[in-house]
């Protein structure tokens, strides 16, 4: 297995992270300028509009006969993969000429929808403007988003997709008092989750993205439950043939504007894609099972008392005066000794 050398891709990490996007927060407005300065090689593309009239667009790159089709930010209020995928982009322009990049060109051609839901991105909210999780709407295509997806899947026909997520602050990995930072998902094609050789290819890439992130941040890497969802997308594309390899960034200790999640996304996002571009056997799949499952074992704040109960909250994000702001709401109420806190506070009365 052929990995990108760590060191290179922290002491890189500076000169291709773009800084122009920080915080939980990214809106269409923020990204539309970054396609001003992408590399003279990167072709964009105006997909349609979104149910407010909002554009959609896709960046196309490479040459090679290896499709790959990349979405962030179907999830409005998810914009980590947004985050990564822009540095993905700098790396891109900063590195042309080093073996990854020229591999990746060579043997694969990317297409990249930035942001999908920007009406939801702006609103900061799951769903799109009329209410429809774009995420459970890839059988019944309500949403102009969804058919928009469904078309650049149709017409571009990726061998492998990446269907870019985050998750929240709950799940830590099993068997460790650790957050699940980053997450890996094959999704299942039917109820009985049978591996199949679209599942085998799709977790075979994830085995090595798993294997760059062990050496980084070792024990911070989950396994999303891969229960077949039968209107979700990701399940949906790999029962039609798209290997689709989801990714949830999640938490990394004191990292609320997951500024730490998108740099160890990124760097799983440019491992799975030179893994694709340099290899044509995908049968390995069996460590994919050795990821620990991902566990809702998190609050965001304990409580703790001796004499009475202990309670729990989770930040609430919400748009106030057209800033990002959250609040701690109570969870939970009770002996919650099996609850891990990123944040603990410890009452001796």
């Amino acid at each position: 297995m052929n990995l990108i050398d760590v060191q290179f891709l922290e002491d890189s990490y500076s000169t291709c992270k773009e800084n122009h996007l920080f915080g939980k927060w990214v809106t269409l407005k923020d990204i539309l300028p970054l396609f001003e300065k992408l590399h003279k090689s990167i072709s964009k593309e105006l997909l349609g509009q979104s149910e407010e009239g909002r554009d959609i667009y896709s960046l196309k790159l490479g040459n090679g006969p290896k499709r790959v089709l990349i979405w962030t930010q179907m999830h409005g209020n998810e914009s980590t993969g947004t985050k990564a995928v822009f540095d993905f982009l700098n790396f891109f322009e900063s590195y042309y000429n080093h073996e990854i990049i020229q591999s990746i060109v060579e043997s694969c051609t990317i297409e990249i929808i930035p942001m999908l839901n920007p009406d939801g991105a702006l609103a900061y909210t799951r769903v799109n403007s009329k209410n429809i999780d774009l995420n459970r709407d890839a059988v019944d295509q309500k949403a102009c988003e969804s058919k928009i997806l469904r078309s650049v899947l149709d017409n571009f026909n990726p061998h492998f997709c990446f269907n870019l997520h985050d998750q929240r602050t709950i799940f830590g990995v099993e068997g460790t008092k650790n957050p699940a930072t980053i997450s890996f998902l094959a999704p299942s094609e039917e109820e009985t989750r049978k591996i199949t050789k679209g599942r085998i290819e799709t977790m075979n890439v994830i085995v090595a993205m798993n294997h760059l992130l062990q050496q980084l941040i070792p024990n911070y890497i989950g396994r999303y439950t891969d229960e077949f969802y039968p209107t979700a997308t990701g399940d949906n594309f790999q029962k039609l043939g798209h290997n689709t390899i989801l990714i949830e960034a999640g938490h990394f200790p004191n990292d609320y504007n997951r500024e730490e999640t998108r740099k160890f996304n990124f760097f799983a996002l440019l491992q799975g894609i030179f893994h694709i571009a340099i290899n044509n056997d995908f049968s390995t799949y069996k460590p994919y099972f050795d990821i620990p499952n991902n566990v809702k074992s998190f609050l965001d704040v304990i409580h703790r008392y001796p004499n009475k109960e202990d309670v729990g909250f989770l930040y609430v994000d919400e748009i106030n005066d057209n800033i990002l702001t959250s609040r701690l709401k109570k969870e939970k109420e009770g002996d919650l000794k099996l609850y891990y806190a990123h944040h603990e506070i410890v009452f001796e009365h």
